[in-house]
């Protein structure tokens, strides 16, 4: 029986990235791929927790005295401050689609995003909110690390694919193919 892994656990095994000239082109695609779908995913949840994160922060800062409008009377332009958090760490562009995200799971990250602390933010109290903050702030860490072993390997994947190009070990049409 095969052992089932996660897709960031593939990519931040060291032998992902070992040995690249010697991996056929189309497993070199497979993992570019496999990048590019765990980024976009990984992206996903830091838009989700960075928007948990900005109407948390204003709440707090609400009952602090610092800010006197109501939450939804300011949704719009935290939403918009949230959207300014979002990009690429390798500066391509971040596919619109939305990934399959477990409504449950054992990470960190899953069980943050299932709270639904927002529905009730006014009944919490303030030791209820900076647990909160800090279980936001701890999976977004997280998923921030993930990406960069993420970006280190795409970028080492791509490197090779672009020697190969450079070098004439294959040609442009099949290098561009697997775009």
């Amino acid at each position: 029986m095969t052992e089932r892994r996660r897709r960031i656990d593939i990519v931040s095994a060291p032998d992902f990235v070992a040995g690249l000239p010697d991996i056929s082109l189309d497993d070199l695609r497979e993992r570019r791929a496999l990048c590019d779908e765990l980024d976009t995913e990984l992206s996903y949840y830091q838009r989700l927790l960075h928007g948990r994160m900005d109407l948390l922060g204003f709440e707090l800062r609400r009952r602090s005295g610092e800010e006197s409008r109501s939450l939804i009377d300011a949704l719009p332009e935290i939403l918009a401050g949230s959207e300014s958090h979002v990009s690429s760490s390798s500066g391509r562009a971040i596919p619109v689609e939305v990934p399959d995200i477990p409504s449950t799971g054992k990470r960190n990250v899953d069980r943050v995003l299932v709270d639904d602390f927002l529905a009730h933010l006014p009944t919490l109290d303030d030791e209820e909110l900076e647990t909160i903050q800090a279980d936001l702030t701890e999976a977004e860490r997280e998923v921030s690390k993930q990406r960069r072993t993420v970006y280190e390997a795409y970028e080492k994947i791509q490197s090779e694919l672009t020697d190969r190009y450079r070098q004439g070990i294959d040609n442009i049409d099949e290098l561009l193919a697997g775009s």
